[in-house]
């Protein structure tokens, strides 16, 4: 069994009167999770209960984890990351919501861990990609490019989070629940500062027609309870349409869903003929590798992107492009010597 020793009572915050699940998600709520973490944690969480035949998770010890997370490598192949996933997870169950302590020598069969290179585009890719958006999908893309954001790193932005008068972009709460800075280009400030006048016009029709402030992460509406209608709090780019917070259930105006990004994003690159899989991180990929073609010193490009170990920006030093073009190949040896 992975329980040892007496309960920590982490979640004595929370009613046990709730159902595990509901737990689960109150305790996910407390310490501010995302709500896509809360999706996977209590996809996995219900995963892992239904492996076991639907059995009180306290009954469940060391050697039903081992056996879950062997079955996800061995049985449905999932990615080292997914199998990683899983396990915190049901760490996260049995710790933070059960308050009981989970064994330190869990061995289960890992997934392996297979070396992806990222897929780049060449910068001229990446002008034809651009030149396939239009209106707010463009100016995501260069942003995104420009600075190396991800997706909803670049939709969660708040007008506050823009630095025009230093060139730069704060990215808040980023992978990991880290801060950083980066580039804000000078070639996108103009589209940027007009988007900005325009969405201002949907702020102000908002705040006369009484709906409810902006979302605001953590227990900041309640420390501030005017925040949430400040012009500073609200998205760069919001959604022309109001939706129900599944949490809270107030109807208000959210960002921009990712669904129409990727969906521009697809669309631009059938339109530039461009055969490779472009997505949305795509832009963030290049960004980095470009970069670093350029003469970009690594540890600089690390923090851009906010890697914490400098190990996962040496990747892109695989995708360089960089001198290439003065190798040249075995095969052209043989036909010179053919010629002679």
């Amino acid at each position: 069994m992975p329980l040892q020793g007496k309960s920590k009572a982490k979640s004595r915050f929370i009613p046990q009167s709730l159902r595990l699940m509901d737990q689960v998600k109150e305790v996910l709520r407390y310490h501010h999770y995302a709500s896509r973490t809360e999706e996977s944690y209590t996809h996995w969480i219900l995963a892992f209960i239904r492996f076991n035949n639907k059995q009180h998770t306290k009954e469940l010890g060391k050697k039903h984890i081992e056996a879950f997370l062997s079955h996800m490598a061995m049985n449905k192949n999932y990615a080292a990351s997914t199998q990683n996933l899983a396990l915190n997870s049901i760490v996260f169950l049995y710790k933070q919501v059960l308050g009981l302590p989970i064994a330190d020598d869990l061995a289960p069969i890992r997934s392996k861990k297979k070396v992806r290179l990222p897929v780049v585009l060449s910068q001229g890719e990446v002008l034809e990609v651009l030149k396939n958006m239009n209106g707010v999908h463009y100016l995501l893309g260069q942003l995104m490019y420009g600075g190396g954001l991800r997706v909803m790193e670049a939709l969660r932005m708040r007008v506050q989070d823009i630095d025009f008068a230093n060139g730069y972009l704060l990215i808040r709460d980023g992978k990991g629940g880290q801060d950083r800075t980066t580039i804000l280009a000078p070639s996108v400030v103009s589209q940027l500062e007009l988007h900005l006048q325009q969405t201002r016009l949907q702020f102000d029709m908002d705040r006369k027609d009484g709906l409810p402030g902006v979302f605001l992460p953590g227990a900041l509406e309640r420390k501030y309870p005017n925040a949430a209608l400040t012009w500073g709090w609200q998205y760069v780019f919001p959604s022309k349409s109001l939706s129900k917070d599944p949490r809270s259930g107030i109807t208000r105006r959210h960002h921009l869903d990712d669904s129409t990004l990727r969906k521009a994003i697809n669309y631009a690159k059938r339109k530039s003929n461009i055969d490779k899989r472009v997505t949305s991180h795509t832009f963030r990929h290049s960004f980095a590798t470009h970069l670093l073609e350029a003469g970009t010193n690594i540890r600089v490009v690390q923090k851009l992107l906010g890697h914490k170990d400098v190990k996962t920006t040496e990747i892109y030093t695989h995708v360089l492009q960089q001198n290439l073009d003065k190798v040249i190949s075995p095969l052209e040896r043989l036909k010179e010597l053919d010629n002679e």
